[in-house]
């Protein structure tokens, strides 16, 4: 609607009865200003028929707008039918209309009846019904019309204003809040009823560690393999000492390891291995070989349970099958790695660091993570059988040994468990290592040539080629320089002496050597050598 006057705001005019159909057309007078704000027009109020008494509804406009038939609109001021123009209610006025300067007798038709169902108007305080409603109380009474009693010629009390954009915040604060706690508790009754219903995750039905692992897996080899292994701490007499790893050996508590782990506590020392279940027991040493770098330890009171690690066959071993190394990297005990068999036939030599002579080997090469603190323990295979004895590493900074302390770098030496099995046999049997033997000294220097044997009197007094020993036999002489052991390629007396060790005492093996210019080759048999001196 347009607004045709604009002046100072007015509230909005009560509704009134519909309009006497013979009532006369009231004249267009003058608008009233539209009152401020957003509140909806009301009911028109009809014009006073003639004779109706004084202070009938007479006002001006809410809004002053035009209706379409030509007539003032509902809104706009009426006269009354004697031609007296009627009082304007004041703006935003609570106060009665003045009475009309002129009027005539009330005709008996005025008011019309109520229409059927309506309740007579009321005293002030009592529910008010008018055609725009009703009320509650006085405001009530106000609202609905005249209340009982009053008459016509009663005061005309304008409603209060109402707040139109006030309302519709609160009316939007009370729909936000019951729709909120609408939601919330739509959504944990059903969250409550079906958890699944509104997730698009998925949930194990098992946790770890509530299931079995299957055997061919880390986890299930590790979980199988670690109680039957060992952390060792070797002290000596002078209070020092180390820390290694073993592995159950036999039902009788014999622990299998390497020599460098033991070897302070040989003469007068101490020693104790604690299994993964926390159980500690003292151990003595039974045998240990240096050249072998293989030991035996046996528990003090060894339990009646334990379970010893099943052996595997090193010779059956290919490079690229998967391994699990287990031990103590620097005194981290239990600690599981894993990797592959990386190369094989690898020789090896190393020591414990005492400046006493080098262990020579073989080896495994794996790169699983080995570290000081491994040495000892076992090298299983992916089913979980035991095919070394971890025992070296490659250090950037020391080369191999076992005394370096730097870490991994992937080169990883183990002593294949064939040829650890029969020294621990021995050691188990005697308590000394048994060594095969050519009976020849050959030189260790690093070449790449082959295993030389030494001229008279270059190795410390001793012959180069031992009387009546295999070599002797054979037809070996000082200077020969051996290049192959059976298929095995030699390229140095470490590398020779490594390969003859895989071998026991009474094997025959073939010897491929060099003279003077010329490949010969020889058929020999092993011979044997007890101790470590």
């Amino acid at each position: 609607m347009s607004t045709e006057n604009e002046g100072a705001a007015v509230p909005p005019a009560p509704s009134a009865p519909p309009v006497p159909v013979d009532a006369p057309a009231a004249p267009a007078s003058q608008e009233r200003p539209a009152a401020e704000g957003d509140a909806a027009p009301t009911a028109p109020l009809p014009p006073v028929p003639g004779g109706a008494p004084a202070g009938s509804h007479g006002t001006a406009s809410h809004h002053g707008t035009s209706g379409a038939n030509g007539t003032s609109s509902a809104n706009g001021a009426s006269e009354s039918s004697n031609g007296t123009q009627p009082y304007a209610a004041p703006a935003a006025s609570n106060e009665p209309y003045p009475p009309a300067t002129q009027g005539s007798a009330p005709d008996a038709s005025w008011p019309p009846p109520p229409p059927p169902g309506t309740p007579p108007y009321a005293d002030n305080g009592a529910a008010g019904v008018g055609a725009g409603g009703v009320g509650a109380g006085a405001a009530g009474g106000a609202a609905g019309g005249a209340g009982a009693g009053s008459g016509w010629g009663a005061t005309y009390q304008q409603p209060a204003p109402k707040s139109g954009r006030g309302g519709l915040l609160a009316a939007v604060l009370i729909a936000a809040l019951v729709a909120g706690g609408l939601g919330g508790g739509l959504g944990y009754t059903l969250a409550k009823n079906d958890d699944n219903t509104s997730s698009t995750t998925v949930s194990a039905s098992d946790s770890g560690g509530s299931f079995k692992r299957d055997p061919g897996t880390v986890a299930g080899v590790a979980a199988k393999a670690l109680p039957s292994t060992v952390t060792i701490q070797a002290e000596s007499s002078a209070g020092e000492g180390g820390t290694g790893t073993g592995f159950v050996f036999d039902a009788e508590g014999h622990i299998l390891t390497n020599n460098h782990v033991v070897a302070e506590a040989v003469d007068g020392g101490k020693l104790t291995a604690t299994f993964p279940s926390g159980k500690k027991y003292d151990a003595e040493v039974v045998g240990h070989a240096q050249g072998y770098d293989v030991a035996v330890i046996k528990l003090k009171n060894a339990p009646s349970d334990l379970k010893p690690l099943t052996l595997g066959d090193s010779e059956k071993v290919a490079v690229g099958d998967s391994t699990i190394a287990i031990g103590a990297p620097f005194g981290l005990s239990n600690t599981v790695t894993t990797g592959i068999i990386s190369a094989k036939n690898r020789p090896v030599a190393s020591s414990d660091g005492s400046g006493s002579n080098a262990s020579y080997m073989s080896a495994l090469q794996t790169d699983a993570s080995i570290n000081p603190g491994n040495s000892g323990g076992p090298l299983l295979d992916a089913q979980g059988n035991v095919i070394g004895i971890n025992s070296a590493i490659q250090s950037a900074a020391n080369g191999l040994g076992g005394t370096s302390q730097s870490g991994s770098i992937g080169l990883g030496f183990a002593i294949p468990i064939n040829q650890a099995k029969y020294v621990a046999q021995q050691l188990i049997k005697t308590g000394k290592p048994v060594y095969a033997k050519i009976g020849a000294s050959v030189s260790t220097e690093d070449t790449t040539n082959g295993a030389k044997i030494i001229d008279r009197g270059t190795a410390g007094g001793s012959e180069a080629i031992e009387a009546g020993g295999p070599a002797a036999k054979a037809g070996l002489k000082p200077g020969d320089v051996i290049t192959k052991l059976d298929d095995r390629v030699i390229d140095s007396g470490p590398t020779l002496i490594g390969e003859i060790w895989t071998h026991q005492p009474g094997d025959q093996v073939t010897i491929t050597y060099e003279r003077d210019g010329k490949t010969q080759t020889v058929e020999l048999t092993l011979g044997a050598r007890t101790g470590d001196s």
